[in-house]
Parts: C-alpha cells; sequence; structure tokens
C-alpha cells in the first residue's frame, strides 16, 4: 500500500531529531492497518549502521481517539514501560509523539524479533523444546503483570469492569443485533449463575493469548496488544488463554496449543502467592468463548454496514459458531450427529454452484499460494466470475427455482423442482409435442433466468 509523502516527509524530520547519528530511512512499511490504528516496520541508516523499529500511531480520520473499549496509544505506551520495570519482557518504548511531531498520537518503540503467528508456535520444529515451558512462563508473566500498580492517572484512562458486568455488556451486544442464537442466551444465562463467588481487581491485559505473544526458542520475547487493557477480574486473562479459539487445532494442549493448565496455574501460583481453583478458570474460559462468539458477530455486523470493509471480517462472523460449539462442549459435552456428506456435484445444472466454489478454493490454495504472477491476473478474473455467478445464485436462485417450478406444475403436475425437471426432460425425449401449450414460454423464461445468474452482460439478455 503507499504510503503519503506528508507522513514520510514528518517521520524522517521526527527520526533525524531523535535516533543519535541518523543518516536516512532505508524502508517504512506499513504492516497492519486497523480501525483505529496503524502499525509500520522502520529502518534506519545511523552512523553506527542500520536500526530497526516499530512505530504505532492512531488512524488520521481518529484524530487520536480509540474505540470503546480500547486505550489509547499514550496510555498503551505506559504500560508497556510499567510492564518493562515489573520485568514483563515487552518492546521498549524509545520516543511517545508530540503535538510538533504532525503524526497523530502514536509512540515509537524498540523492534524484537521473533514468532508471533499461533499457527506456527504451536507447529514450528524450531520452537519444539521450549513450547513445554511456555505454559509456567505465561503463568509467571501473568502474576507479574497483574501485580503492576497502576497511579490514579492511568487508572483514570481504563475501564473498571466486574464480572457480572462483563457478561451483561456482551449479552446486551448480542441482543442488539436482533438475530437468534439460542446457545449465546443459554450461555450467558448460565455465566449469570455460576459467578465468581470471590473476585479481585488487578490491571488486566484483556487479550493475553497464543497470536498476541511472541515467541522464540528461549520463550516469551514480548506480550503484545495492550490496547484492551482493564481493571477487572485477573483470572480472566488465564481463562482467555486458555480459551480453544487460541490453541489453533492443538486442543490437547489447553493453554494456547501448547502446554497445560497445571504447567499455568503452578507458574502463576509460585510468582503471585495466588491459587486459582479450577471452578474460577472454567467460568473465564466459558466467558471468553461466550465473548468471542458475540464479538465474531459484531465483526460481521460492521462488515455488513460498511463500516469495516474487508474479505476477512464476513468470515470471521462465521466463526461465531466455533466458539459456541465450545460453550457446548464446557457446559453440556455428549455425543451429536453430524451430516452426511454431499457430493458437490448432486442437482440438475452443470456445474453445480457447490463446484463453482470448491474451484475457487482450489484455486486460492494451489495457485494464489504457488503465486505464479503470469498467469495471476487472468485466474484471478475466472475466480471472480466464479464468484459471481455463486453469489447470483444464492441471491436469485431461490426465487427463480420456485417460478420454475410453478410454471413446470402448470404444465406436468405436482412434484418436487427436480423430479419436475427430469419429467419435462423425458417427456421431450419421449415425443412431448413441441407446440405444447406453455412450453416454449417456460423454456425462454427458464434459459433467461439461467444465463442472468451465469453471465448477465450477455447480449442475448438485451432487449432488441
Amino acid at each position: 500500500m503507499s504510503i503519503d509523502a506528508a507522513f514520510l516527509e514528518a517521520l524522517k524530520t521526527l527520526l533525524e531529531r531523535r535516533v543519535s547519528g541518523f543518516r536516512e530511512l532505508e524502508e517504512c512499511q506499513q504492516l497492519t492497518a486497523g480501525a483505529s490504528q496503524e502499525t509500520y516496520r522502520i529502518a534506519v541508516k545511523t552512523d553506527e549502521g542500520s536500526r530497526r523499529y516499530a512505530f504505532r500511531r492512531s488512524q488520521p480520520s481518529q484524530q487520536g481517539a480509540p474505540l470503546p473499549g480500547q486505550v489509547g496509544l499514550a496510555t498503551e505506551a505506559r504500560l508497556l514501560q510499567l510492564a518493562r520495570e515489573a520485568g514483563i519482557p515487552v518492546p521498549g518504548v524509545v520516543y511517545l509523539l508530540e503535538e510538533r511531531d504532525n503524526l497523530g498520537t502514536g509512540f515509537l518503540m524498540q523492534w524484537l524479533e521473533g514468532e508471533t503467528l499461533g499457527q506456527r508456535i504451536v507447529r514450528a520444529e524450531s520452537l519444539t523444546a521450549i513450547r513445554p515451558q511456555l505454559a509456567r512462563q505465561c503463568g509467571e508473566t501473568l502474576a507479574r503483570l497483574h501485580a503492576i500498580e497502576v497511579d490514579d492517572s492511568i487508572a483514570r484512562q481504563l475501564t473498571t469492569v466486574t464480572p457480572v458486568a462483563l457478561v451483561q455488556e456482551t449479552w446486551n451486544a448480542y441482543q442488539a443485533l436482533d438475530i437468534p442464537a439460542p446457545m449465546i442466551d443459554y450461555t450467558a444465562r448460565w455465566l449469570l449463575d455460576n459467578l465468581p463467588r470471590r473476585s479481585r481487581q488487578t490491571l488486566v491485559h484483556g487479550d493475553f493469548r497464543n497470536g498476541n505473544l511472541m515467541i522464540d526458542e528461549s520463550g516469551i520475547v514480548a506480550v503484545l496488544d495492550w490496547e484492551l487493557a482493564q481493571i477487572g477480574d485477573p483470572v480472566r486473562d488465564l481463562g482467555w488463554l486458555c480459551v480453544n479459539s487460541w490453541r489453533f487445532g492443538n486442543a490437547a494442549l489447553p493453554v494456547g496449543g501448547f502446554g497445560a493448565i497445571e504447567d499455568l496455574l503452578d507458574g502463576y501460583r509460585a510468582q503471585s502467592g495466588v491459587t486459582i481453583s479450577a471452578e474460577e478458570l472454567r467460568f473465564w474460559q466459558v466467558f471468553g468463548s461466550f465473548w468471542w462468539s458475540v464479538t465474531t458477530l459484531n465483526m460481521a455486523a460492521a462488515w455488513r454496514t460498511g463500516d469495516t470493509p474487508s474479505l476477512e471480517r464476513p468470515v470471521i462472523g462465521r466463526r461465531s459458531s466455533e466458539a459456541q460449539m465450545d460453550c457446548v462442549n464446557l457446559l453440556f459435552p455428549g455425543e451429536f450427529t453430524l451430516p452426511a456428506e454431499t457430493a458437490l456435484d448432486r442437482g440438475t445444472q452443470l456445474p453445480m454452484p457447490a463446484e463453482l466454489l470448491a474451484g475457487v478454493r482450489a484455486f486460492l490454495t494451489d495457485e494464489v499460494a504457488a503465486g505464479d504472477k503470469q498467469r495471476f491476473g487472468f485466474l484471478a478474473k475466472v475466480a471472480a466470475n466464479s464468484l459471481g455467478i455463486a453469489q447470483r445464485e444464492f441471491l436469485h436462485g431461490p426465487r427463480l427455482g420456485a417460478a420454475e417450478q410453478l410454471r413446470l406444475a402448470a404444465l406436468l403436475g405436482e412434484g418436487s423442482l427436480d423430479a419436475l425437471r427430469w419429467q419435462l426432460t423425458r417427456q421431450l425425449r419421449n415425443g412431448l409435442s413441441l407446440a405444447t401449450d406453455g412450453l416454449a414460454a417456460h423454456l425462454r423464461q427458464t434459459v433467461a433466468g439461467q444465463l442472468y445468474i451465469d453471465q448477465p452482460g450477455y447480449s442475448a439478455l438485451r432487449a432488441e
């Protein structure tokens, strides 16, 4: 993505002033562009060689105002400083932006090297030796985090929440979507009936999980993404780390897909002297999946309204069922039956919509991943066309099919759409008169409707 020239000039001016021996800005690559914040990787040439930094700032349109539930970047920078003082591995803050920098609100921080992708953390061969130690390290790190004392100036910037308020607010957010998902309602009721009998209040990270930890062969390199920090029940952080969504397929190891709960709690107890019961942890595991089931739906809702255009958001919305099933398994596990697989070519069209989608999936996995640039443009158009066909099928197919069925029933009598299609085909093969009343009109309308789905721009659909 292109970077604004005025932004680059302001950044160079800042680096000239703040980086000793600055010679030139070698690289400025935007890594993320969230709804309210941007992150960049910066490489600077100095008299002593190259240095790398990470740079976080608010979106210019946000004018420094965090989204609801998020802390501002100035507060996040201060939390990183406190965490570093407490012995928690985090990037060091190099500089906090000032108004004269003309870069908005944000900060420059140390660039660290390590693995942050959850899938790789649970599978990478290079991390095989350290993985069994990570759960205990997480417990020790969280104990130190929860012991951080925040002064009044920082506390005023953080939301203070109770377990009951968290459950009710999340339930209210789901109900505002006006969609039926009974398992979410069931879980909310269970949580309100099983609130923790004891609940401390400390600094809480709010998003401590596999995916927000940087790991290398020595263990935790950094705890990242402090933007959801709050004052609340510290066991929430431990429960969130154990939510199945963050095990990345390795469900046998509940702590982030890399460790055992016993090691997590032992590390926490050894560092803090506080014993966490299985009952407390289970509550916050259930809450974590409950919260994620609602949050994913809200992401999809924000995509639907156009507030957060994204290819990923609508797909994330369908992950709500994952979190709901995690709640099922935590609250009332048992046997269940899955539907039998259905052949992609089931039906009377050639190809069927499911076959088109299968072709697109194969393209994305086999062609896009392979990165054949010479063929990419053409194949991308083919993939887009296939998706367009499938989309029009889902949008218009049911209505067109129902109308086709009514016409066939008038011609042939009652029956399912597929059965009537087959009946008309067989009758035409067996001598049905081509002058049969209504036959031509039916075929004309049926073919036009199908062509509209398949290729609406084709010239034969234009009125003479």
